[in-house]
C-alpha cells in the first residue's frame, strides 16, 4: 500500500508540476528515465532466471497427477482470462478511446529529448532467459541436486535485493518523470480520460471472470455458484487489503475447505495456485496493453495477442516473488512481443500498480473455484 500511495502521489505531482515546468526540467527527468529504463531492461532477463528457475524447480519436485492437473488448469484459466479481456477490449475500447481525435492529440505532441543516453545491453534476450529458466528448473527438479538449487536460490535473493533497493524506491521518480513529460507534451489529459473508462471495464471483467469460474466449478460439485462466491468474500477482501496472494493463503484455504473441498486437496492446490494462477493479472495486463496499442494507433491482431497471453501465463510464475508482481514479469513480453517503448512500459507499471489489489483479489478468489474442480477428481471426500 505504501508503494501504491507513492505511485499515486507521483502521478498527481507529475501532472501538477508539468503544467508550469520548463522544458529543461522535463529533459532532466527524461534523461533519468532513459537510464532507469535501460537498467530495467537489463534486469528483466535476470528477474526471469532468478525467479522462474527456482519456482519451476520447486513445482517440478512435487511430481504427480494432481500437480500436472493443477498447473494445466491454472494455466488454462489464466490464458482464458487474458483472451476474454482481448476480445472484450476489441469490441469496446475503440469507441471508449475516441478514435482519430485522441490519436491525433497523442501523435501531435512534441517529444522532450533527454540530454544524453546510456546504453545498458541486456545480458540475454527475454525468450532465451525464459527457455533457459524452464530447462534449468526442470533439470534441477529431475536430478534432485542441491548445488544448483542453492545457487539459484541465492541468485533469486540477489535479484530480490536489487529490486527492493534499486528499482522499487526509484519507481515513483520514474513515474513522476513520465507524467511530467506527458503533461509538458500535452498528452496527459487525453490518456487519463481514456483510462478512467478502461478501468471501469476492467473491474467489470474481474467480476465476470469470477462468475464464470464459479459457474464452471458448480458443474463439478452441484452447489450454487453465487453461494460459493459469497463464501470466498473474506479471501477477496483480505487480498484487496494486503495486495498479496501469499498473505491471503490461510484465509483462502479456510474458505475453500468450507465449500467441501478435501483438506489435502485444498492444502496442495491453494498454495500452488497462489504462485501459478494469475487470471486477474492476465486480464488486467492484457486490457491495459490493448488500450495503449489502440490509443497509439498500433496493430493489435489476434495472433500477436495469443502469443503474448500464452507467454504471459508462463512468465508470471515469477510474479509472487517480485514487488509490483506480475507487471514486472510482464515487461519482457510487452517489449518483445507487443513492441512497447519506454513511455508505454512506464504507463503499464503505473496503471497496474494503481489497480494491483483488484487483480490479486481476483486471482486468489478464483483459486477456490479451481480447487473445487480438482476436488471432483482427486478428493477423498467428494463435495455434494
Amino acid at each position: 500500500m505504501k508503494l501504491l500511495i507513492k505511485i499515486l502521489i507521483a502521478i498527481v505531482l507529475g501532472i501538477l508540476v508539468g503544467w508550469f515546468a520548463p522544458n529543461w526540467l522535463a529533459a532532466v527527468f527524461n534523461t533519468f528515465n532513459g537510464i532507469f529504463s535501460q537498467f530495467l531492461g537489463f534486469m528483466i532477463p535476470l528477474i526471469i532466471i532468478g525467479f522462474v528457475t527456482p519456482a519451476i524447480a520447486d513445482v517440478g519436485s512435487r511430481a504427480g497427477k494432481l500437480l500436472v492437473a493443477t498447473a494445466a488448469l491454472a494455466y488454462f484459466a489464466t490464458f482464458f482470462a487474458g483472451m476474454l479481456s482481448y476480445f472484450t477490449g476489441t469490441l469496446t475500447f475503440p469507441s471508449l478511446i475516441g478514435g482519430e481525435e485522441s490519436l491525433a492529440q497523442i501523435e501531435s505532441a512534441t517529444p522532450i529529448e533527454p540530454y544524453f543516453t546510456v546504453e545498458i545491453p541486456s545480458p540475454l534476450p527475454v525468450m532465451t532467459a525464459l527457455v533457459l529458466s524452464f530447462l534449468l528448473g526442470l533439470g534441477i527438479a529431475f536430478l534432485k541436486g542441491d548445488t544448483l538449487r542453492k545457487g539459484f536460490d541465492e541468485l533469486r535473493d540477489i535479484v530480490q535485493k536489487a529490486i527492493n533497493v534499486a528499482i522499487i524506491p526509484l519507481l515513483p521518480i520514474y513515474i513522476f518523470g513520465i507524467f511530467l513529460n506527458m503533461t509538458v507534451e500535452g498528452q496527459v489529459m487525453t490518456i487519463l480520460k481514456t483510462f478512467a473508462k478502461i478501468i471501469v471495464v476492467i473491474f467489470l471483467l474481474h467480476i465476470l471472470i469470477l462468475v464464470i469460474q464459479y459457474c464452471v466449478a458448480a458443474c463439478f460439485n452441484g452447489k450454487n455458484p453465487f453461494a460459493m462466491l459469497k463464501n470466498m468474500l473474506p479471501a477477496y477482501f483480505t487480498a484487496l487489503g494486503t495486495q498479496s496472494s501469499a498473505a491471503t493463503i490461510p484465509v483462502t484455504l479456510k474458505q475453500t475447505i468450507n465449500m467441501g473441498v478435501d483438506k489435502d486437496v485444498a492444502g496442495f492446490v491453494i498454495p500452488l495456485c497462489a504462485t501459478i494462477h494469475m487470471s486477474g493479472s492476465a486480464l488486467k495486463i492484457t486490457a491495459c496493453a490493448l488500450a495503449l496499442l489502440i490509443m497509439h494507433g498500433q496493430p493489435y491482431e489476434i495472433g500477436m495477442f495469443i502469443h503474448f497471453v500464452a507467454m504471459l501465463g508462463i512468465t508470471m510464475v515469477a510474479a509472487p516473488g517480485i514487488p509490483g508482481g506480475a507487471i514486472m514479469a510482464a515487461l519482457g513480453p510487452l517489449g518483445t512481443i507487443l513492441g512497447f517503448d519506454e513511455q508505454m512500459l512506464a504507463l503499464m507499471i503505473a496503471l497496474y500498480i494503481a489497480m494491483d489489489s483488484f487483480g490479486t483479489a481476483c486471482n486468489v478468489t478464483g483459486d477456490g473455484a479451481l480447487a473445487v474442480i480438482l476436488n471432483r477428481f482427486f478428493g477423498k471426500k467428494r463435495a455434494t
